[in-house]
């Protein structure tokens, strides 16, 4: 019985994970969706065999639901256009190749007029297809049925069946990244600390670049999550949580060019002291010290942008404000040292300057009070946009909002 429990229980886990994975959902979805909206066109369409139907639900299901609405619209239009396009054409010439050229050339130039996005082909694809049959009438709008079935499909198992919310993934990338950066800093400050030559310098300033290819497989998680978040009916603050992430991502991927600079920065230095150290012993035990300090914050403001909002948050940021305090504290006794290593040596006074503010203008970025005003002046800026977007859906909102303060009032009086 036990074994049966414990093999029951290894299976749900393997279920769940699979269910966080983009790629499973969406191709399960996918095949689904297909399936269903190929039944449903064999009862409405006149075709024997309405592939168009579960083409356009295969192509308009998508991982997030704003993406499934989205790309419905926008394949739904590019069909029927394409489907005018070629009644058009039909009208006035048959199917030769210099007709053929004109429909295509003709078509691509509607979907770029009616704005379909990435389908602008598929008004081509689609007037070529309708232009090549005999009874062109009755395949013209069993095309445009069946691609309607396919995106009202696609839809409705977005609807059905609520796709995940995938700011977890958004946030393991961040954090990933925030560790990354955190390892490169301990590894430049034990180097720093000893004898670093050029080459090895250069190979930490290759490895700092390469943190911009990280930032772009960041970015395409969190704008995944971003998507998953609009429309999505079982999140309440979407727009919070992707202000915050999105800050949060912001925030980091400065970080990141400061420390590419800071990396080129060691790399100048190395080249001019060659072959000294590039710090004295003391001063270069302080800077390791320093990059370590940074380091830790620099993962716990990621651990605390990609908290959860209804989760308390408290200890996150009392350990990113002891951190930062601590590093700043570490800052200044460096600028000292350089500073009496400058007073004694001015050769390298440019570099060691640089050094001090690079560090700074990390610790500023890491800073909570910067964060919080980031943070409010990027939720006015969207709300903002919002408002402007959709006038009418927010003086809707105002109206309902005063209709329950309203409502609240007289029974706060009776009571």
């Amino acid at each position: 019985m036990r074994d049966v429990r414990e093999v029951w229980a290894a299976g749900s886990a393997r279920v769940t994970k699979w269910r966080q994975q983009p790629v499973i959902v969406q191709t399960v979805r996918a095949a689904a969706a297909a399936t269903v909206a190929y039944v449903v066109a064999l009862r409405f369409s006149p075709e024997a065999a309405p592939l168009t139907a579960p083409l356009t639900a295969l192509l308009v299901v998508q991982v997030t639901l704003y993406a499934t609405l989205t790309t419905g619209i926008r394949r739904v239009n590019a069909v029927v256009a394409g489907v005018l396009v070629a009644i058009g054409f039909s009208a006035l010439v048959g199917l030769t190749w210099w007709s053929l050229g004109l429909l295509i050339l003709a078509a691509l130039a509607v979907g770029h007029l009616v704005r379909v996005s990435e389908f602008v082909p598929e008004v081509a694809i689609s007037a070529m297809l309708v232009l090549g049959v005999t009874r062109i009438g009755d395949t013209a709008w069993a095309r445009i049925l069946e691609t309607v079935i396919g995106a009202v499909v696609g839809l409705g198992c977005n609807l059905l069946f609520a796709p995940p919310v995938w700011v977890g993934a958004a946030g393991e990338s961040i954090e990933d990244l925030a560790r990354r950066m955190r390892r490169l800093m301990l590894r430049v400050g034990d180097e720093a600390a000893g004898r670093t030559q050029v080459a090895v310098a250069a190979e930490s300033l290759h490895e700092a670049r390469q943190l911009d290819h990280d930032i772009v497989d960041v970015d395409a998680a969190l704008k995944q999550a971003e998507d998953s978040l609009r429309l999505n009916p079982r999140v309440r603050e979407g727009l919070l949580h992707r202000v915050v992430l999105r800050t949060g991502l912001d925030t980091l991927e400065i970080c990141t060019v400061v420390l590419r600079v800071l990396t080129r920065t060691l790399t100048d230095l190395a080249k001019e002291r060659t072959p000294e150290p590039l710090f004295e012993p003391h001063i270069g035990s302080v800077f390791e010290q320093l990059l370590s300090e940074v380091g830790d914050a620099v993962v716990s403001f990621a651990v605390l942008v990609t908290t959860d909002v209804s989760r308390s948050a408290e200890s996150a940021e009392a350990r990113l404000a002891h951190e930062l305090t601590a590093a700043t504290a570490t800052r200044d006794k460096l600028a000292q040292l350089l500073l009496a290593e400058v007073q004694r040596d001015a050769h390298q006074w440019q570099l060691y300057g640089a050094v001090v503010t690079e560090v700074t203008r990390m610790l500023d970025e890491l800073d909570m009070e910067h964060r919080s005003r980031r943070l409010l002046e990027e939720l006015d800026r969207c709300t903002r946009e919002q408002r402007e977007r959709m006038p009418r859906l927010d003086r809707l909102r105002r109206r309902l909002r005063r209709a329950r303060r309203n409502r609240k009032a007289p029974s706060a009086r009776t009571t």
